[in-house]
């Protein structure tokens, strides 16, 4: 599964998507709840799509520019405040994309698009008395739009250093600054995961999802938040497969099965074996001074560590079984163990089958 649909599936759960409005959105208050929500088309607008936007979603170009429907947007929501709506929508991005505030005004001048389309009709369709600009247009004096923002959660390594607003890429050299303060602007909400300086605001799972990318290249740091957070050792699957795919937590990945139970996953067990693990590899490669026999070394003595450290937790090891492994070699057959390891109930379950 792409880690676009990973997002896409997290955050189609409305308690989530209510959590990062309330959060970002509200600063914490929590305004909205889940029954708040209403699922949109994620369709937006209906004029001619901008050719840069066809090429990055379909690779059709200028040959293939007709008029059809803007383009899909990650998701949206129609969000109850009291008597009225607001339209919320979510990018979700690793890449930089120094496009952005173009995408965004887009995608949000779609949304109002569609919603002056329905007014008009409605206008046409009901009659009444309306004046020739009125009936002509399809928009009475009193008509109004629902307010349309887009936030784009941003997960990548790189600090976002794009543009935040449509006077952030214009080129306004040589044009009168009297002139220039009436070209309207638009901005856009970039939410840069990586360097939240606080996550308190969030009440779902959301927290725990954005607190392991803030802290995934300190592993000091994310051990102490896994062992002190007690929601990582039940985390659902589909916020386990989301963090350790935006993480490039392949070993998380392939151990999710072992620390699996009911529907949800260990991650706190799964890490600690991880960590410990690399921790060891670190030590060995840091010796060897980057040598191959030194990293190979490191990665077989990390790997009997983890085994060692699964199976003491199930009971004594004997000094035989031990010392076999401690002198294994073969990476692939430490694997074998480490698997075998995390499934066994015994210590004893393990010998029998190793």
């Amino acid at each position: 599964m792409t880690k676009d649909i990973l997002a896409k599936e997290f955050f189609s759960d409305n308690a989530r998507f209510a959590d990062i409005i309330n959060g970002i959105g509200c600063l914490g208050e929590q305004v909205v709840s889940a029954d708040d929500l209403q699922d949109l088309d994620t369709q937006t607008g209906f004029f001619r799509m901008p050719d840069f936007i066809r090429r990055r979603q379909t690779g059709r170009g200028k040959d293939g520019n007709k008029p059809e429907p803007l383009h899909v947007r990650d998701l949206v929501r129609k969000t109850r405040f009291g008597i009225n709506f607001a339209i919320v929508g979510f990018e979700n991005e690793e890449l930089l994309d120094y496009s952005m505030v173009l995408r965004c005004l887009f995608y949000d001048t779609g949304e109002y698009e569609k919603q002056y389309r329905a007014i008009r009709r409605a206008v046409r369709n009901n009659g009444g008395k309306l004046t020739a600009g009125e009936y002509l247009y399809g928009f009475r004096k009193d008509s109004r739009l629902y307010p349309v923002v887009t936030f784009i959660l941003y997960y990548g390594e790189e600090e976002w250093d794009g543009a935040t607003d449509l006077h952030g890429i214009l080129d306004f050299e040589g044009i009168p600054e009297p002139l220039r303060e009436m070209v309207p602007n638009y901005r856009i909400n970039v939410i840069d995961i990586r360097r939240l300086k606080d996550t308190s605001m969030f009440h779902t799972d959301v927290r725990q999802v954005f607190d392991f990318i803030r802290y995934s290249k300190d592993p000091e740091q994310l051990k102490k938040l896994v062992t002190e957070d007690k929601a990582y050792q039940e985390l659902e699957e589909d916020t386990y497969d989301f963090v350790t795919q935006y993480t490039h937590a392949d070993e998380l990945v392939q151990v999710k099965e072992y620390y699996k139970k009911d529907g949800v996953v260990n991650m706190c067990e799964a890490l600690t074996i991880l960590l410990k693990n690399e921790k060891t590899e670190g030590r060995a490669e840091g010796r060897a001074e980057g040598r191959a026999e030194g990293r190979a070394e490191g990665r077989t003595e990390g790997k009997a560590e983890a085994v060692l450290t699964l199976l003491a937790e199930l009971g004594n090891i004997p000094e035989d079984m031990k010392e076999r492994i401690l002198q294994e070699t073969n990476l692939d057959r430490l694997n074998q163990w480490l698997k075998l390891a995390a499934r066994a109930g015994s210590v004893q379950e393990f010998k029998d089958q190793w």
